[in-house]
């Protein structure tokens, strides 16, 4: 399974969890705050649970500093 996924990430939040909105997008909660890529992250560390796969399998290719980031998953 590989492909480009789409995730919005709300930083700072006060719980964490993922909620899949389609076939390849996803949205993310986490507390951590969206400083030094420490939201960013979580983030991937949601998805990659939610997926079954390592976080080394996903790469932010864009999006670092917005809330709407586009995955790959290799």
């Amino acid at each position: 399974m590989t492909g480009l996924l789409k995730l919005k990430v709300h930083a700072a939040s006060r719980e964490e969890r993922l909620w899949r909105k389609g076939p390849d997008a996803y949205e993310a909660w986490v507390k951590a705050p969206a400083e030094r890529g420490l939201a960013n992250a979580a983030a991937l560390s949601l998805l990659s649970a939610a997926l079954g796969v390592s976080v080394g399998r996903l790469r932010l290719i864009k999006g670092a500093r917005q809330p709407a980031k586009i995955v790959r998953l290799l």
